[in-house]
């Protein structure tokens, strides 16, 4: 796998691109990354680019230091001026756009969680497919302790991931979790040591990267409609996703790769 490491800062994210893995860095680590107005739409446009990126088939949520993931929003956007209650209900509708955009994009996305990831934090690797977290990573919702309430769709993905019991206690009480408490109530996939998580998760992204986009996106695709509301529609979406599968290139070029013992090159068609 071709890689090139270059950040391309845009002032509070950055891109990173790895052969077929795009990494999405926020960057603002003197405030531990919390989301300002500005990162959250300078994600957002990031996250409609890489899905619709043909060339790119896996996506890499992470902080832009190893003391932070996501700790949550910048609430001192709200402290400014006379419209401070618009500002926040505008941050509020923009990050609730950005959460739900990672949840709908079609490819896999993935949180590296170092250290805080709080509130919005929470949300957002919530919103992902997969999560890994170094052993020092914290989460916490502290909505309770601010006078917020997470919205309906942030609580059904909670609950989701990690059951209705745990999301209670993560609501009700405030409090913070360690890595090794999040991977116990499945919050998380797993946990590495804090050195090893960049690379752990490189090389997980790669070998999903590696592997038939059409298959990949069709298990994701399934698995999403048995979490959501049962329609007809999303049934037969799914059903259509995996007899594409069955007829796809990718399938015949995985059979010839098997018979000939040799490693696959797919091209998502």
């Amino acid at each position: 796998m071709t890689s090139d490491p270059t950040v391309k800062p845009t002032g509070r994210t950055g891109l990173r691109t790895d052969g077929m893995v795009r990494w999405l860095v926020f960057d603002q680590p003197a405030k531990h990354n919390a989301l300002s107005m500005g990162m959250i739409e300078e994600a957002l446009d990031a996250v409609r680019a890489f899905s619709d990126d043909g060339n790119q088939r896996v996506l890499v949520l992470t902080g832009g230091s190893d003391r932070a993931f996501v700790s949550g929003g910048d609430l001192a956007e709200f402290e400014r001026g006379r419209d401070a209650d618009e500002a926040e209900r505008r941050y509020l509708a923009l990050a609730g756009d950005l959460f739900e955009t990672v949840a709908d994009c079609p490819k896999p996305t993935i949180a590296a969680i170092h250290g805080y990831c709080f509130g919005g934090g929470v949300a957002l690797a919530a919103a992902c497919d997969l999560r890994y977290a170094a052993d020092d990573a914290q989460f916490c919702i502290p909505s309770a302790r601010l006078g917020l309430a997470y919205p309906l769709t942030f609580v059904r993905w909670m609950v989701d991931v990690i059951g209705p019991a745990p999301t209670r206690e993560m609501l009700y009480t405030g409090r913070r979790y360690d890595s090794a408490e999040a991977d116990g109530f499945g919050l998380v996939n797993r946990v590495y040591p804090k050195a090893a998580l960049d690379a752990e998760v490189a090389r997980i992204a790669g070998t999903i990267a590696d592997n038939a986009p059409m298959s990949v996106r069709a298990a994701k695709e399934t698995i999403g409609y048995l979490l959501g509301e049962p329609a007809e529609a999303g049934r037969i979406a799914c059903e259509d996703a995996v007899a594409a599968c069955a007829s796809s290139r990718d399938f015949a070029e995985g059979r010839a790769a098997f018979a000939e013992k040799r490693k696959p090159v797919f091209e998502g068609r």
